[in-house]
């Protein structure tokens, strides 16, 4: 009997541009782009290397929404752009 379906193997990849997920190419762009505006490429990229090697050890075992969530939680509403997130009492509570 010859197979006529195939079912791909992974199907929950995370989109990657390059070798990167969005999420890593985009803690990356804000170091690299600093590094050219101010003259300082090889700083730029060492520190776009640095973050993205600390985003990939904060995220080992987690799933890729985790920096976003993360990010609700602990940086000021004025960050997100939320009008308002949970007193800080609460937030002890759930995390």
């Amino acid at each position: 009997m010859s197979d006529r379906y195939t079912i791909p193997r992974r199907l929950d990849d995370p989109e990657l541009i390059g070798f990167w997920t969005i999420d890593e190419f985009a803690g990356m762009v804000g170091p690299f782009t600093w590094g050219i505006l101010a003259q300082h490429i090889l700083v730029g990229i060492a520190l776009s290397g640095i973050l993205w090697f600390a985003l990939r050890k904060a995220k080992a075992g987690r799933a890729s929404s985790w920096v976003r969530h993360a990010a609700y939680w602990y940086l000021p509403a004025g960050l997100s752009g939320l009008k308002a997130t949970p007193p800080s009492c609460c937030r002890l509570l759930v995390g």
